[in-house]
């Protein structure tokens, strides 16, 4: 969890500023662009190979180093970048390493019981959101205190940390104990049903958890009179009901509720909540909104997370999350892309009222799925 912290922490501490510090350096709109979407587009491309590299070779603790030196290396690259081909560089590979999430994620729950797998994805999505909130919530006050490298400093030397203690961890030799996994598995493990379900109802969630605090929210909060120093209770809004949500999933909701529920009532609160969003114009209620949308997310997350590996064998589980999480990657871009369109021809509201539809469309989904009396679809 240590190491899992030290792997997101410095991939969000200089986010907030990515954007402002390229335009610093005269780096025009157009290739600022393609930096930026370079992290998604390696997670796209690599988890997959990542997952079933992991399970061929059944070593995790490979890819975990990997992952942890490509964030390192980042870094480094973006202290030295002097112009706009290192930077993407460096981008890309920070987006190879938070591919390398997939073999955090299987070896994580690997020390849970079966049972037990929701919850141990809630815990882990769980330091994911503390490492978001934490370092989105100081970098701004780096930058303005010490300038506008000191967060890739920073970043590198908390992945220089991460990176030494990934060669502590401790990886059981199941070698001779498992059949290898053979990429001749691979398109059965693709038709898994519970694999496709989680899939597309994780690119809506991602669509509109990336089109909102991470896309066109703090722009609507300024729209409404927040100033920009405000954001950071925007910011608290959202993050501290989704990490809170994380938490209790696992250990309260699902056992008692069942995932079918779970989902419906999640998808329910943040369909309700975004489409409410743009309607109001008292700042209160706005946070209250964040609250609630943040909370319903918080509760998908760890859900659907942990139905890729139901129905999958121990040795193919991380070729599994790999494919999941390539195909929810399509929701980070997609997400923001359509809602901007949306906003671009309607109004700033119109984008909001569009990825409400979304979580309606959830809505839909799991009931169809779950339909009849079982609890889980």
């Amino acid at each position: 969890m240590i190491i899992a912290f030290l792997l997101w922490f410095p991939h969000f501490l200089y986010v907030p500023i990515l954007s402002p510090y390229m335009e610093n350096n005269d780096i025009p709109y157009s290739f600022a662009g393609i930096v930026l979407g370079s992290y998604g587009v390696m997670q796209l491309l690599l988890r997959v190979p990542i997952g079933i590299g992991s399970d061929i070779l059944k070593n995790k603790k490979l890819f975990i180093i990997s992952g942890m030196f490509a964030s390192f290396l980042s870094c480094c690259l973006f202290i030295l970048a002097d112009n706009e081909w290192w930077m993407l560089l460096a981008r890309t590979l920070a987006g190879a390493g938070a591919a390398s999430w997939v073999t955090f994620t299987i070896f994580y729950i690997n020390f849970f019981d079966s049972d037990k797998v929701t919850q141990a994805m809630g815990s882990i999505s769980f330091i994911i959101v503390l490492a978001q909130f934490i370092s989105m919530s100081i970098s701004g006050l780096i930058v303005s205190t010490i300038g506008w490298e000191a967060p890739f400093y920073i970043s590198g030397a908390v992945s220089f940390i991460g990176l030494v203690l990934a060669f502590f961890i401790y990886e059981e030799d199941d070698k001779d104990q498992q059949e290898p996994m053979n990429l001749k598995d691979v398109p059965y493990i693709i038709k898994d049903p519970g694999l496709l379900k989680a899939a597309f109802l994780s690119v809506l969630a991602h669509s509109i958890m990336f089109a909102t605090i991470f896309g066109f929210m703090p722009t609507y909060a300024l729209s409404l009179g927040f100033e920009t120093d405000d954001l950071i209770y925007v910011i608290i809004a959202f993050m501290v009901p989704h990490g809170i949500a994380t938490l209790i999933v696992g250990k309260h909701m699902v056992p008692v509720l069942g995932i079918k529920s779970t989902l419906l009532i999640s998808f329910v609160i943040v369909s309700i909540f975004v489409l409410l969003t743009p309607i109001t114009s008292n700042e209160i209620i706005f946070l209250i909104c964040q609250a609630f949308t943040g909370f319903g997310l918080g509760i998908i997350f760890p859900v659907l997370l942990s139905l890729p590996i139901q129905n999958i064998s121990y040795e193919k589980r991380t070729t599994a999350m790999g494919i999941y999480q390539s195909l929810y990657a399509i929701g980070i871009f997609t997400g923001p892309y359509l809602a901007g369109i949306f906003n671009s021809a309607f109004g700033l509201s119109a984008g909001f009222y569009f990825l409400s539809v979304l979580g309606m469309i959830g809505i839909l989904m799991v009931s169809y799925w779950g339909r009849g009396k079982r609890k889980n679809i």
